[in-house]
């Protein structure tokens, strides 16, 4: 597990999304693996920024998102591939039909994940995948006491994960306790994991995936078992972490390889 930290989620957002630019420049025809909330938008600006200026092109990626709200038309405001179309398909040069989110309306909701699996594995796995972290842990929707082998699947949310998204809902409207999600094993079969993250308000959870035991109740500690996880944190969610000078002098001799092996 590589744990780089930087100043402020600008810092974050910029490092995250140039490690998108390199996948794509090293393998236009890469599988993303896709987040929604707030910490990704910042990084899918920044993409928007980069292929409009024709560093990278999307024409041949592909491209699967984490999860889905159950009970959610694509086209309602609050669904994720309503979403993912604002914030960055609707921008870049992406095929919308490469575009893929678990769906919400579906009339199967279990066979609709065992499809989505089966569209995975045909495009070839996730090449990169991004992820953000909830307060108590999670990923994707993969709350606490989810399976660390677990498929896509139909997922109940918690009272703190759903009490975290009454942000995004009216007073009024429906918001939805159940949700498509992506499996911890799922997400850990991608060849590359990045998890952003910002804010004292995940200090708790980063310290307990990077320094915690590999528990179920804090999913996100499985990415230790990943062989390339990087999780790009600001300072105030590395606040609590016990040695942050550690951590950045370990990430200062990583680059310090790199740019010697580039040299060769």
């Amino acid at each position: 597990m590589q744990i780089v930290i930087l100043k402020d989620a600008t810092e974050v957002a910029e490092y995250g999304a140039n490690l998108f630019v390199n996948q794509l420049q090293k393998k236009p025809a890469s599988v993303l693996g896709l987040a929604t909330g707030s910490t990704p938008v910042a990084l899918y600006q920044n993409l928007i920024a980069r292929n409009h200026a024709g560093d990278i092109s999307f024409a041949n990626a592909i491209s699967f998102n984490l999860d889905e709200y159950l009970g959610l038309d694509g086209d309602h405001p609050q669904s994720y591939r309503y979403f993912m179309n604002q914030q960055l398909f609707n921008h870049i040069d992406i095929d919308i039909n490469n575009t893929h989110v678990p769906p919400g309306n579906a009339a199967d909701p279990i066979a609709a994940c065992d499809v989505y699996e089966q569209q995975i594995a045909q495009a070839g796995g996730i090449d990169i995948q991004l992820l953000g972290i909830g307060r108590n842990g999670h990923i994707g929707f993969n709350e606490p006491s989810s399976g660390l082998t677990s498929r896509t699947r139909v997922k109940t949310l918690t009272k703190a994960t759903i009490e975290d998204n009454a942000r995004f809902f009216a007073e009024d409207e429906y918001q939805p306790h159940l949700s498509i999600t992506m499996g911890i094993g799922t997400i850990l079969d991608a060849k590359k994991v990045v998890l952003l993250a910002t804010g004292e308000n995940k200090a708790q959870a980063i310290k307990a995936t990077v320094e915690g035991p590999l528990t179920a109740a804090c999913p996100a500690s499985v990415l230790q078992m990943h062989r390339n996880a990087v999780i790009v944190i600001d300072e105030a969610a590395a606040s609590q972490l016990a040695d942050v000078d550690f951590y950045k002098h370990i990430e200062a001799e990583n680059q310090k390889l790199l740019a010697r092996l580039a040299r060769k």
